[in-house]
């Protein structure tokens, strides 16, 4: 009952009972009469892939107020706290307001047109001396779907360099890969409907009800169902679950391929869906005639009976969910592991139906809107860099020459930063993301930096840990300042919608690629007539049109009536705009064949096993509370004062025989690094030889423990696991 209460208060409000209705508003210093809006305002959450709608209140040119949607099919007037109180994030302090260009290592104010000529010439300069590609451009996962399209065409067309990418390298890529090796092609299969549709929920590695609150009230809804978590933490989530699977570190793959050669031993896999929707099926039959379920038990840490009991769940239930976040997917074998997870949806026919779904609950608000149109690790529209049909089907569109489009990906972001300490990467620009806190081995990062021409950042906030180290900062309108589309993670495309103008003289960024296009030379050609975001989601919905990721029948009127639109719509569909749609439900997949691939997979260690010298296994992870490296809530007191700092956790029987107490400051040590003072919490929470730390606070910064390892396919780092020690601290706490 304790933690339905908790659930309650901290994992969706009716939001307008949260309004500040008496007394002073806490960080904006209204009274309570100013907080009563004039008009509101309808947009969506600029947090996670979530993707909920929301009311902004403005009074007097102010955003006063925020409240959830009550009409918007996501989240039904729900928000988390986050959410609650984003409207602080416009007027935080540390907005960007001004370009910033560095003379004698102060930055000195500029106008736009010198930031921008100096930009355009000191990258043209960089390349007539050492190549079109020694500029990289690194993204992020927060602008809308109309600049992540402009900004593709403008790096890869404009300036001539491949290596483009994002942010969402660190967090979704591996989804990405792995959905498009297993069905040819990106994008969760699903519906949030599923959650209360489905007969059995198995989640793993996903702490949904401190990352993703909102989902969380969909899966309370659902009554009938059997709740499977898997994670090596008793998350809040894994509070909830009717079956906790307590996995060791890492060995989820090992689980997924114990469940799949009792599924096929036990003949419990839908034959007739595997002879005619899939291929592969006899080499992983071979290749799970290596697993055997007594070393998959003692690689997890789980009973046989349990791994027996979770696979005949799965293969039994009528309609099974089964959703993965960043405990699958910041691995080096996480490719893999997705792939396992989808060979079990596919061997049981499992997919496309009301329920059934292997599903990525994506991280960043529109990291699926840079999947479909930024122009980064696919061409726009789901197509492929080494396709020639693509290249021409897209060079027609653009009426450009095909020679001019890639026929290959550039470097993927941890692959550009080796780049820039090699010295082949002379030139950077970084868009709204802060690296030097959310890279893994941070020092490498910094060495990189330390290493460029010229480093450009643009972003809503300044001074951050990043543009601290710019050449040139760029300041960037944020949410609520701007229009556009998101694309949460149940392929839902929902209006954003700007309240107010943005600060000083910070531009959209959409905007500022339309003029450094024009400063490049390039505008009447890649960008003719366009001069608001709505002619690039024209254009993006003809590039779209008759691929998976359709647009086409959508209209910015469509989607606000409606409070969001799932793809594929194709122009002319007969379904209602509020048609719950999902992928593959006939059986059909993006593939020259049409069938799915099962993909064998093979489990191995982790990179960092821990030793004499570094015992512990650290696992790194978020609160609820907080958003990536607190650029914006750490500007944001309510959210600031629910947790105000970080700390490290630790297994009872481990503080003991370090004679450790709760509330002791306490350094963690890895290889690489040193975290300085963090409070300890002495918790079953963890398991024993484990410990975890939340990576948001800069000043306890998780990144300066954890390695340069990636997934080989994704290029995703392997965030959550590394070998630790832990010292009590000596001296002043810090």
């Amino acid at each position: 009952m304790k933690f339905a209460n908790w659930l309650r208060r901290r994992s969706g409000f009716d939001t307008r009972a949260a309004e500040y209705r008496y007394g002073r508003d806490p960080v904006l210093g209204f009274t309570a009469e100013r907080k009563h809006a004039d008009t509101w305002v309808n947009s969506t959450c600029g947090y996670c892939s979530v993707g909920c709608g929301m009311q902004l209140g403005v009074r007097d040119g102010r955003v006063v107020s925020v409240r959830g949607n009550p009409d918007h099919p996501v989240n039904r007037g729900k928000l988390c706290p986050k959410g609650l109180a984003e409207h602080y994030t416009i007027e935080a302090e540390g907005r960007a307001r001004y370009p910033l260009l560095r003379r004698k290592d102060a930055f000195v104010r500029v106008s736009w047109d010198e930031a921008l000529d100096t930009m355009a010439a000191r990258f043209r300069s960089i390349q007539t001396r050492y190549g079109p590609e020694s500029i990289g451009v690194i993204s992020t996962g927060q602008l809308v779907t109309e600049e992540f399209y402009t900004l593709g065409k403008l790096v890869q067309l404009g300036l001539g360099t491949r290596n483009y990418d994002g942010n969402t390298t660190l967090c979704m890529s591996t989804a990405v890969s792995g959905y498009k090796r297993s069905f040819g092609s990106d994008g969760p299969p699903g519906a949030y409907e599923d959650l209360e549709r489905a007969d059995v929920i198995f989640l793993i590695g996903a702490n949904i009800a401190e990352n993703h609150p909102i989902l969380c009230s969909r899966l309370e809804s659902n009554p009938g169902k059997t709740l499977v978590v898997v994670d090596p933490r008793v998350t809040k989530t894994a509070m909830m679950a009717d079956l906790y699977l307590p996995v060791k570190p890492r060995s989820d793959l090992a689980l997924l391929n114990a469940m799949l050669r009792i599924i096929v031993d036990e003949q419990l896999y839908d034959r007739d869906f595997v002879e005619k929707h899939t291929s592969g099926f006899d080499d992983l039959c071979q290749s799970l005639q290596e697993i055997e379920l007594d070393a998959m038990a003692r690689i997890t840490g789980l009973d046989p009976e349990l791994i027996v009991r979770a696979a005949r769940l799965y293969a039994n239930a009528r309609a099974p969910f089964i959703g993965w976040t960043m405990g699958v997917n910041h691995s080096t074998k996480g490719t893999e592991t997705v792939n396992a997870i989808n060979n079990l949806a596919l061997l049981t026919g499992k997919i496309g139906h009301a329920g059934a779904s292997p599903f990525s609950i994506t991280g960043q608000c529109n990291a699926m809107g840079t999947r479909e149109a930024g122009f980064a690790s696919g061409l726009p529209g789901y197509r492929k860099f080494e396709s020639a049909v693509d290249r021409a089907e897209l060079a027609q569109i653009w009426q450009i020459a095909e020679e001019r489009l890639p026929t290959s990906r550039g470097l993927a972001y941890p692959d550009m930063i080796e780049a820039a300490i090699s010295g082949k990467i002379r030139g950077l620009w970084i868009l709204g993301t802060n690296p030097l806190v959310s890279f893994p081995n941070v020092d490498v990062l910094k060495q990189a930096l330390d290493n460029l021409d010229f480093l450009v950042v643009q972003d809503g906030f300044h001074p951050t840990p990043t543009t601290e180290l710019a050449d040139l900062v760029l300041p960037a309108a944020i949410w609520g300042e701007k229009e556009g589309t998101y694309t949460n993670s149940e392929r839902r495309v929902s209006k954003v919608n700007a309240a107010v103008d943005p600060p000083g003289e910070a531009r959209s960024d959409f905007q500022i690629f339309l003029a450094l296009a024009e400063k490049l030379g390039c505008r009447d050609e890649l960008f003719h007539g366009w001069s608001t975001p709505a002619d690039a989601f024209e254009e993006w919905k003809r590039v779209s049109a008759g691929r998976l990721c359709d647009y086409s029948g959508m209209s910015y009127e469509s989607l606000e009536t409606s409070g969001g639109i799932q793809w594929p719509f194709p122009a002319g569909s007969s379904e209602a705009p509020s048609t719950v749609r999902r992928l593959y439900g006939d059986g059909v997949f993006a593939t020259p064949d049409g069938r799915a691939q099962l993909i064998a997979t093979q489990w191995s260690p982790f990179p960092e096993q821990p030793n004499a010298e570094f015992p512990f296994i650290l696992n790194t992870g978020r609160t609820v509370e907080h958003w990536h490296t607190r650029t914006k809530t750490g500007a944001i007191s309510i959210l600031q004062r629910m947790s105000p700092r970080a700390w490290l956790e630790m297994n009872p029987a481990d503080a003991q025989k370090l004679k450790l107490n709760s509330h002791d400051r306490v350094d963690v040590v890895s290889a690489r690094g040193r975290v300085i003072g963090v409070e300890l919490r002495v918790t079953e929470i963890v398991g024993q030889g484990q410990v975890f730390l939340p990576f948001h606070f800069v000043e306890t910064n998780a990144n300066q423990l954890t390695q340069s390892a990636y997934d080989p396919i994704s290029r995703e780092p392997n965030f959550k696991q590394c070998a630790v020690r832990v010292e009590k601290q000596s001296g002043v706490n810090v």
